[in-house]
């Protein structure tokens, strides 16, 4: 059977399917490797979090008892002490100071290519506190309709009127209840994270789980989140929903991870199936700069129709050099319009 066509990839277009994407540290990291930040600010580890925020004064005052090298640890310690402390009311403030200045490059980033990459059937939930994914999403959505978008760690982009029961630019005010937007919890005790202790993370984290237990969904991609063996309750709540490789024979769970592959995959392994599974460094190398807006019909015809060496030499690569947003707009437009086409049949 002969490959389809990078035309044909571009107008097939199916209505079912759908993608998760889980975004971790390394995302960010990733994205400002190759395009800087525009303050030229740079992303922490939690092993470097204390002296690249600039909490390191804080941490000398501390006892020896309660100072540690890994920031979730120090922060933990200092919680189980005293939870309203001042230090941690100075180092709230500090996190949340040095990530709101953060500003994408005018230049096309990592995260303005994921969210064009994706649709409203697929989701990219963020465990990111900084404001990348959000000011992406911002920036293009004009464009078409884009994927979901949560933020499992809170976000300093974001706050939530409590009473409308809606998020929104932190800060800022709702039209509907003229209540503040308030900015959303950022930090959690490494032992004790109970997530649905706050309201907007609990609807951020049901919203993910949801798109996770829909047996329509195909793909997974996991990108810079190493399933820390700290962050316990996010792990299981993923799995959770997901369910064990054994459960999911089909599903295909991609992994963008700098590490190798062997450490990568044992920190999945019970999420995948198999061979079921994709390990690529790169975010060039993934199936959303592949098959851009297609990543579940080139999953539907890799793994249902086509064989491998067809699907792979009719993909449709997103170029990785533009260096204007227009450029990057443009080239997506044929995937937007055969969308709209097919809406218009299926109305």
């Amino acid at each position: 059977m002969p490959g389809k066509t990078i035309e044909d990839r571009i107008n097939t277009v199916y209505g079912g399917g759908g993608h998760v994407v889980i975004l971790g540290a390394g995302a960010s990291i990733a994205s400002t490797i190759r395009n800087a930040e525009a303050n030229s600010k740079r992303l922490p580890t939690m092993d470097n979090f204390i002296d690249v925020v600039g909490l390191r004064d804080i941490v000398e005052r501390l006892p020896d008892d309660l100072v540690a090298f890994n920031f979730e640890d120090l922060y933990s310690k200092l919680h189980v002490t005293d939870s309203d402390s001042a230090e941690i009311r100075e180092i709230e403030s500090r996190v949340r100071s040095y990530f709101s200045d953060m500003l994408l490059s005018n230049e096309p980033t990592i995260y303005d290519y994921m969210v064009l990459a994706l649709r409203p059937k697929d989701i990219i939930a963020t465990f990111n506190w900084d404001p990348f994914l959000y000011q992406a999403w911002c920036r293009n959505r004009h464009v078409g309709d884009l994927p979901y978008i949560a933020f499992l760690h809170g976000n300093v982009a974001l706050g939530y009127d409590y009473i409308g029961k809606r998020s929104g630019p932190a800060g800022m005010f709702s039209k509907e209840t003229y209540e503040e937007f308030v900015p959303t919890k950022l930090l959690f005790p490494v032992t004790q994270k109970n997530y649905n202790s706050d309201e907007f993370i609990d609807k951020q984290w049901g919203m993910t789980m949801g798109f996770l237990e829909d047996r329509d969904v195909a793909r997974v991609t996991i990108f810079g989140y190493g399933a820390p063996k700290s962050d316990i309750e996010a792990i299981s709540l993923l799995n959770s929903a997901w369910g064990t490789g054994d459960q999911r024979v089909m599903e295909q769970f991609e992994m963008i991870d700098v590490r190798d592959e062997r450490t990568v995959k044992e920190s999945w392994d019970n999420f995948i199936n198999s061979h079921h599974y994709d390990y690529i460094t790169s975010y060039f190398e993934s199936s959303l700069a592949r098959n851009p807006r297609r990543t579940f019909e080139s999953y539907r015809q890799h793994y249902l129709s086509e064989s491998p060496s067809q699907a792979l030499s009719r993909s449709n690569p997103v170029p990785s050099d533009f260096v204007t947003l227009q450029q990057l707009w443009d080239w997506h437009r044929p995937l937007i319009e055969a969308e709209e086409r097919w809406k218009n049949e299926h109305a």
